[in-house]
């Protein structure tokens, strides 16, 4: 069936009203692919001066960059004005919402990190004001025009991030996929600066491949200027720990853009699914778990802060304390990890029991949230290949070494056996959606004497029958199972949320500065720093993003359970 079919409704037949909005789209896939090429040229020429000003004796300053984003989120900033006008003023833009799209708690998430965005910006602000008479203008209007296009798309995608519009179809997709590559290109500029600024960190003077000589250096804080002042660098400080909230905020929006994109002149039935973004019960939101897997995954996460701090403060100190702070470093994440794999597996296994239907309806936030999931991955099994060879091959002999191997190798185990809970859970229907063409397994209660049920003794889970009617076959089959059923989906909570709160600490120590690739010496003596900087700098992004794209995951397979 095409792409350009209208999708059956999974209730009750009902003919939905016909949209105003003008005649069918006779070719979907050529607007797409206009919008495309637009994107992929944009995002290659922002690609470009972004790497090229990365580099040593590339005549490409940090000054070309913000030009180039202040240009790109102007123009995003004022297609998104006209998108929010236009379908104001035409109530028939939009016959259509899809409820798959932009459910409430990545609409939350996307805030969030739009806050801390906002806070990052007034720092930028304030250090680069901070000498403002050696500095280029577009330095202190690049932030503040930052600041004015996270307001404006937050709105943005919070009220529309469900439309399938039906007005100027080339026009948005193109829209669209211009303000989705705005995002891409804020992220690569965050990633780039942050990569190096960690780069300048843990290099040293024989390592100046990827770090920033002096000269460039001081092009990135400020030139001639000096920030002396004690104000000015808290500000540079702050602001380089605000960028993973930045760059969590640009992938965000750029996954709700995406879906919007997918959604531009899409047709939907009146009654539109279950399934993915099915909108839970408050009542039962924050209900109906053993409470080991919150209790255990908090207990994670306040062991990996102190870990994460006792590592910064050891591997930053200047009492030769790297050793004890990698080998705490390792211990922690090897057993978080472990417990990670056999919680996902205990998942998988409980799935093999459940007698929910799977969900096969179109969904295209579904189809992205596991092309997301795979692709991310695909960093962190990079950098842990490397890992692997470089301590089989070189043969380290100390416990370091062990510990390496150890962790690279259940890092592969973790992303892998995570990953197919994920998917396999974000295709299940909602509890209670079994399917319809099989009958229940045996054994189950087909016939039932009331005489010997009254004889039996009285406990409290046992179903108790008053009065001459009996229930009907479905109705007492429904009694006598339901406990076992929500057994089931009260594991599948707890591990949700187990896994929810490992991977949000996962997430917090390399988003926030911690390098054991650099620190642990055996992949950089293995395969020397410049190609071993590439290798971490280029993946360990992804890695990143992977572990707070499984919380967003995450959270939607704990309510959907």
């Amino acid at each position: 069936m095409s792409e350009e079919s209208e999708e059956p409704a999974a209730g009750p037949k009902e003919s939905p009203p016909a949209p105003r909005a003008g005649p069918r789209e006779v070719w979907k896939k050529g607007g797409r692919l206009l919008s495309v090429l637009l994107a992929v040229n944009v995002l290659l020429l922002a690609c470009t001066l972004v790497s090229g000003g990365a580099f040593n004796k590339v005549a490409v300053y940090d000054t070309d960059v913000f030009a180039l984003l202040t240009t790109m989120m102007l123009l995003s900033a004022l297609w998104i004005l006209f998108y929010l006008l236009r379908t104001a003023r035409c109530p028939d833009a939009v016959p259509y919402r899809d409820a798959h799209a932009g459910p409430v708690w990545l609409r939350g998430g996307l805030v969030l990190f739009g806050i801390c965005s906002l806070v990052m910006d007034i720092f930028k602000t304030g250090y680069y004001s901070s000498f403002f008479e050696c500095q280029s203008a577009i330095k202190i209007l690049h932030p503040l025009t930052q600041a004015v296009f996270v307001i404006i798309q937050t709105y943005f995608l919070w009220v529309s991030a469900k439309d399938c519009i039906h007005v100027h179809l080339d026009l948005t997709r193109c829209g669209l996929m211009f303000t989705l590559t705005t995002n891409l290109a804020i992220w690569m500029a965050a990633v780039v600066d942050e990569s190096v600024h960690q780069a300048y960190s843990h290099s040293n003077a024989s390592h100046s491949r990827l770090a920033p000589d002096p000269d460039r250096a001081g092009s990135r804080v400020g030139g001639d200027c000096s920030c002396s002042t004690a104000l000015c660098q808290v500000f540079q400080q702050g602001y380089f720990y605000l960028y993973p909230f930045n760059i969590e905020y640009s992938l965000f929006a750029s996954t709700m853009l995406y879906v919007m994109w997918k959604n531009v002149g899409r047709l939907l039935a009146s009654t539109h699914g279950h399934g993915h973004g099915h909108p839970p019960s408050r009542v039962s939101l924050f209900r109906g778990t053993f409470f080991a897997g919150p209790v255990l995954g908090l207990m994670l996460l306040v062991v990996g802060l102190a870990v994460f701090i006792i590592y910064e403060v050891q591997v930053s100190g200047e009492g030769g304390q790297t050793q004890q702070a990698l080998v705490i470093y390792y211990s922690f994440n090897i057993a978080c990890l472990g417990l990670m794999t056999l919680v996902s597996l205990g998942g998988s296994v409980i799935y093999r029991f459940d007698r929910r239907a799977m969900d096969h309806h179109k969904n295209p936030t579904r189809t992205l949230d596991v092309a997301l999931l795979m692709g991310a991955a695909l960093g962190q099994y990079a950098i842990s290949y490397y890992s692997i060879v470089a301590v089989v091959v070189g043969m380290p002999k100390d416990v370091l070494g062990a510990l390496d191997l150890a962790h690279a190798l259940l890092m592969i185990a973790q992303h892998t056996f995570q990953n197919v809970f994920i998917i396999e859970s974000l295709h299940r229907g909602p509890p209670g959606a079994e399917p319809h063409d099989s009958p229940p397994k045996e054994p189950c209660l087909t016939f039932a004497n009331l005489d010997a049920l009254h004889t039996l003794p009285t406990c409290p889970p046992t179903p108790r029958l008053d009065g001459p009617s009996l229930a009907g076959p479905q109705e007492t089959i429904a009694i006598i199972l339901a406990p076992r059923g929500h057994w089931r989906h009260r594991c599948l909570k707890d591990i949700s949320l187990f896994l929810l709160l490992c991977n949000i600490i996962l997430w917090i120590m390399p988003a926030f500065g911690a390098r054991p690739h650099f620190s642990n010496k055996v992949e950089m003596d293995f395969y020397g720093y410049s190609l071993w900087a590439a290798i971490v700098n280029i993946c360990l992004p992804f890695g990143i993003f992977y572990r707070m794209h499984a919380v967003s995951s995450l959270l939607e397979v704990y309510v959907l359970s």
